[in-house]
């Protein structure tokens, strides 16, 4: 009440202030009306004669007048507008001051409400109360460390990337700056993930540029050496010491010789043995997800550097004047850029693939068996044998801690690799995104042919769990790829294993259940299973009347479920948005390390 109170006073005076200031510039065309009047009142009086008019000093003494009348409107208006100012400082302390005040009291009821509620509940509810409050403001705390902890991080990599940009720009003018020693010096602990631009430019060996035109001379007989030594041999251990992508940075440079030569079989000949070197290496390997992801990347970078050097305008918003000069002159290789995508989404397809078969045998116990709670379940969960089709590739831990752990390094090792190889972000966004949806999709559908795991307690440690996987988003800044709402229908079928289940909770848990269809909500409650004295069965008259409004809600929606398993094949389509690169081909230098030196820069 009293911040209202304060509120329509600090509206009131600011319309006073309007009011006063209005009045000021009433006053000043008044004046100078006037002013204007007795000139001319004057000239008449005087028979229109000009000369004489100020004979007498009358009209300075006129514009004196005026000059101290404005003077003291004016330190008037100022004195009233720092009033008015100092008051609503004044006012809008208090109001904040009460704000606090109010959120105090807010809180010591909500803990009086709870105490209440406390009071008139059976020990163990109220344990089991306590216990939830506590995992809450520990979450709390925990975020707004995270928060903390990303904002210093964000710090640490800006200042990192300075002082690599200002140490190549010494080496440009030939200043001898060690920016390895400064790397290594401003290094952050291990775990502390980069950005691809500071990769880039901390593994980048720039050369002068002005003796060089971004091109890679070699003979014809020595092509099926390139591709040999940069593709089929070519081994990701060793491509994770490069620039990411170099590979297509060089095969794009010889592709440009062929352009300057201007010779059309030659130029064919390399893009067909690139794209059939890349698959072969890819099928040989396709139980290796380094090997995939090394692949994907590169594919992806040369697909990119045809449309940025193909000379269409569209693609060249981005690019330097040199970086124009360095277009495709005589070839149009838009086909072969059709033909380069249809290849990357079928390497992503294949990551996709190889990254289920591993995460797999993990997602069960990480998500349903896991009890991160400890202390909370009355009894101990039976983890049961589960036979999997990918039981040979990698086989299943012994306890659901180890599988937790197991899926976080898992994940945490895949996002490291392909920022390390240079992945544009919305690609590892959206890759992302399709393994969120599998691990949530097969962690429901066993939810729902499990007993065991449809109770109040099993219900609590499973959306602890799933915290944890959202946390792990926000760590690797993958909180908005859609993994989040890919979770959703699993967070749902947790809440409610947690909900009350009375008839006033039927419309609630009608809406909170949006993701889950009517055969899955109706299925989990046929299930829950309690397994506390206290707790009683789901009564069938409850599910019945659950199932009526879910018929009633839903029977106009045709985009909600029906099916009671989730299809854990269902594929998002994917895309490959053009993404420039900044880096200079003139300035890129071919390591040893690949065996090409038959290579000739030009």
């Amino acid at each position: 009440m009293a911040c209202v109170i304060f509120i329509d006073q600090f509206t009131a005076l600011n319309e006073e202030l309007s009011r006063r200031r209005e009045e000021c510039i009433q006053l000043k065309s008044l004046l100078a009306s006037r002013t204007k009047d007795s000139i001319e009142t004057a000239k008449e009086s005087y028979g229109g004669n000009a000369e004489i008019l100020n004979e007498d000093g009358e009209l300075a003494s006129a514009y004196q007048t005026l000059k101290d009348v404005n003077r003291v409107l004016q330190r008037d208006l100022e004195l009233e507008k720092s009033g008015y100012k100092r008051k609503e400082l004044e006012l809008r302390a208090t109001i904040e001051e009460l704000k606090k005040d109010n959120n105090r009291q807010q809180d010591l009821i909500g803990q009086l409400n709870k105490v209440a509620s406390n009071l008139s509940m059976s020990p163990e509810q109220a344990m089991q109360n306590a216990l939830q409050f506590e995992i809450q403001r520990l979450m709390s705390e925990n975020l707004d460390m995270r928060e903390k902890c990303d904002q210093l991080e964000d710090k640490v990599r800006k200042l990192k990337k300075a002082v690599k940009i200002y140490s190549n720009r010494l080496k440009e003018h030939g200043v001898s700056g060690n920016s390895e020693g400064v790397s290594s010096k401003g290094k952050p602990e291990e775990g502390l993930e980069e950005d691809e631009e500071e990769e880039m430019g901390g593994k980048i060996k720039y050369q002068p540029t002005k003796n060089y035109m971004g091109m890679l001379e070699y003979k014809k007989e020595e092509e099926a050496a390139l591709v040999k030594h940069l593709v089929t041999d070519l081994k990701p251990r060793v491509a994770i010491t490069l620039i990411p992508t170099l590979p297509a940075y060089i095969l794009f440079m010889c592709l440009r010789h062929t352009d300057h030569l201007n010779e059309d079989s030659r130029c064919k000949t390399l893009l067909t043995n690139v794209i059939n070197g890349i698959k072969k290496v890819s099928k040989a390997h396709q139980d290796d997800i380094e090997t995939l992801i090394l692949w994907l990347s590169n594919t992806c970078r040369f697909l990119h550097l045809l449309k940025q050097y193909s000379g269409e305008k569209s693609f060249q918003v981005e690019n330097t004047e040199l970086q124009n000069n360095h277009c495709l002159r005589n070839f149009d290789l838009s086909e072969y850029r059709a033909i380069l995508n249809d290849l990357a989404v079928w390497l992503y397809q294949g990551v996709v693939k190889t990254a289920k078969e591993h995460i797999h045998p993990l997602i069960v116990g990480a998500l349903l068996e896991y009890e991160g709670i400890q202390g909370l379940s009355s009894k101990p969960s039976m983890s049961r044998q589960r036979s999997s089709s990918h039981s040979d590739t990698l086989e299943a831990p012994s306890t659901p801690e180890h599988c937790f752990e197991n899926l976080i390094k898992t994940l945490s090792s895949w996002v490291n690799l392909m920022r390390t190889h240079g992945f544009d972000t919305l690609v590892v966004n959206q890759l992302f995104k399709q393994l969120f949806y599998f691990i949530v999709a097969t962690a429901a559908n066993n939810l729902l042919l499990r007993k065991d795991m449809c109770n109040w307690s099993k219900g609590m440690q499973i959306r602890y769990n799933l915290s944890n996987l959202e946390q792990w988003l926000r760590d690797n800044r993958l909180h908005e790829c859609g993994a989040v709402e890919a979770m959703e229908p699993l967070i749902q079928a947790s809440q409610l294993l947690q909900a009350r289940k009375t008839a006033e909770d039927v419309d609630s848990i009608c809406e909170m259940c949006s993701q889950l269809s009517v055969a899955q909500i109706i299925k989990i409650l046929n299930l829950y299973t309690p397994v506390d004295e206290y707790e009683e069965r789901v009564p069938i008259s409850f599910i019945r009347k659950i199932q009526q409004t879910l018929k009633e809600k839903r029977k106009s929606d045709s985009s909600n479920p029906q099916a009671l398993l989730i299809d854990t094949k269902q594929f998002f389509p994917v895309m490959f948005p053009f993404c420039p690169s900044s880096i200079g081909l003139e300035s890129i230098d071919i390591p040893s390390v690949l065996k090409l030196g038959f290579l000739v820069r030009l």
